[in-house]
């Protein structure tokens, strides 16, 4: 008798997403928010290299161009940040009463 899961009828589906592509997408999107100076750069990373790997065959060419360009958005990001902290004056730090 066989147990669960031990079918060999059924095979285990293949996903056809680069898992570059969609690591590109997430680090894109929580740097929109988060850490853009850290995220940004590896979204764009992920992505370029998950567009090369899209050519060859492995799938997800349109989550590598948004994360290409949601790399590039967090860096722009970051850069506006950076100039109103400059044209403000900088950063202040409270620290108690």
């Amino acid at each position: 008798m066989a147990g669960y899961g031990t079918s060999s009828a059924h095979g285990q589906a293949q996903s056809r997403t680069n898992g570059l592509a969609i690591a590109g997408l997430v680090c894109g999107i929580v740097g929109v928010l988060f850490f853009n100076i850290i995220l940004g750069p590896l979204a764009i990373i992920f992505g370029a290299v998950a567009l090369k790997q899209a050519k060859a065959g492995r799938g997800g060419t349109g989550m590598a161009k948004a994360a290409i360009a949601l790399g590039v958005v967090d860096l722009v990001v970051f850069a506006i940040l950076v100039a109103v902290a400059a044209s403000s004056g900088g950063f202040t730090w409270y620290v108690g009463g």
